[in-house]
């Protein structure tokens, strides 16, 4: 029975943490994109086009 908790808290842990790279691999992503929009939009407004 102890082994069997040991097995089920290792899979909660394991499925936690790895959906939590998954989380902030996207979050890093849409920021990412975020950040190329503010230098394509910096560059217009660069060339007098804002």
């Amino acid at each position: 029975m102890k082994r069997w908790m040991v097995l089920l808290m290792l899979a909660m842990f394991s499925t936690a943490a790895l959906s939590g790279c998954n989380t902030v691999s996207g979050a890093g992503k849409d920021v990412q994109k975020a950040g190329e929009k503010v230098s394509d939009k910096a560059e217009d407004c660069k060339d007098g086009k804002c």
